[in-house]
């Protein structure tokens, strides 16, 4: 249970870097380095861009546009 509350953690951490950085791109070392994680930042990209939140090319990530509208209606 405390992996995934971790987990959780760090997928909030991501995401939310991610739509602060929106429109620019960031990349999974700068996510790993923000949020102090390493390897947790690349898995969360990985849930992330499975459940389609993020978006991934090579190492760059961004919010999809989903994510980006979600955030938008600041519930």
């Amino acid at each position: 249970m405390h992996g995934n509350r971790t987990e959780a953690a760090t997928q909030r951490a991501v995401l939310a870097l991610a739509l602060d950085a929106h429109p620019k791109h960031l990349t999974i070392p700068d996510l790993a380095r923000q949020i102090d994680e390493g390897d947790a930042a690349e898995v969360a990209v990985r849930d992330l861009v499975a459940v389609g939140l993020l978006e991934c090319g090579g190492i760059s990530v961004w919010p999809t546009v989903a994510a980006v509208h979600f955030d938008g209606l600041e519930l």
